[in-house]
């Protein structure tokens, strides 16, 4: 395995997500930003950010795959959300909890961050996910 996740003792506990990744090996994996449209370019899951999370996450796999790596092999996940506030923080789980199991994504999932943004680059997007990943 080239990544061990962890969360040391005297960091804040519980979160959904792993404080630590330590990886070995030496083929990086960097995953562009994500966001919820199909192949050809459908907006799926309009106005529902849980279902949006869902698909870019699933996108995030896809990509992953092209390159023969999962999340398995993922050291960081960075999420940006538009308009965020605290109270999105449920369906935004949600929506990564709906998905995690058929996508092979980790609970607690691997070192992540999510950045408020005011806006993606259509109004329509929700959601984006990038990914890093180390393989050996």
């Amino acid at each position: 395995m080239t990544v061990h996740l962890s969360s040391p003792e005297g960091l804040m506990q519980p979160v959904p997500y792993h404080h630590v990744a330590v990886a070995t090996g030496t083929r990086q994996v960097h995953v562009a930003g994500q966001i919820a449209r199909s192949a050809d370019g459908t907006p799926l899951a309009p106005g529902d950010l849980a279902g949006q999370v869902a698909h870019a996450l699933r996108s995030t796999r896809t990509a992953l795959a092209g390159v023969g790596a999962g999340f398995e092999d993922v050291v960081r996940l960075t999420f940006f959300v538009t308009g965020w506030s605290p109270d999105k923080i449920e369906p935004f789980m949600r929506g990564v909890e709906s998905v995690a199991e058929e996508i092979g994504l980790p609970l607690p999932m691997p070192p992540a961050s999510l950045i408020g943004v005011d806006m993606l680059f259509e109004p329509d997007v929700l959601v984006e996910v990038e990914a890093t990943a180390v393989l050996d």
